[in-house]
């Protein structure tokens, strides 16, 4: 009985699987939306932004992962993207999660882990240089100078939202 009572408290309720599909479909909605600066070597993905929703809640790591696999489906790049930017994506919101747990200033936190994803941006840059041989220094500055906006401009957002509506939950 025991047994039972712990696997059934390791589960997510419906709600919570209704939240993170929607915290999905809108990560998906808002990169195929705005397509023209989601993808490419000068990029600006605002849907980014929900990124910082695992600094509420880390079942929003799974969410977000999803949602850039599917978003990625719409990538010039196709199905290596779906695969390199869904794991790096992965490995950067667990990596953010381990280093923010600890810090409680959410303002702070924010900051953290806009410069941590910036400097992700790495892996975009790599794929553009493998693929279409372009300059992986310049292309890691550009998308990363991206990402910081993207993820500036989503912060406030992500931030204000939060005043609003528990994204604890």
């Amino acid at each position: 009985m025991e047994q039972k009572n712990s696997q059934t408290a390791s589960r997510w309720t419906t709600t919570e699987v209704a939240t993170m599909a929607l915290v999905t479909g809108l990560y998906v909605a808002v990169t195929v939306f705005l397509a023209v600066i989601s993808f490419g070597a000068i990029q600006i993905r605002l849907s980014e932004m929900f990124n910082y929703l695992s600094l509420y809640n880390k079942k929003y790591i799974i969410s977000v992962t999803l949602g850039v696999a599917l978003a990625n489906l719409a990538s010039p790049l196709g199905l290596i993207d779906v695969v390199v930017g869904s794991v790096s994506t992965l490995i950067v919101l667990l990596i953010n999660y381990q280093v923010t747990k600890r810090v409680k200033n959410m303002k702070i936190k924010m900051v953290i882990t806009a410069l941590i994803f910036a400097f992700s941006m790495f892996t975009v840059a790599g794929q553009l240089t493998f693929f279409y041989q372009a300059p992986f220094f310049f292309n890691w500055a550009i998308i990363a100078l991206g990402e910081l906006v993207s993820m500036a401009v989503g912060g406030v957002i992500i931030y204000w939202v939060s005043k609003k509506i528990d994204l604890t939950k």
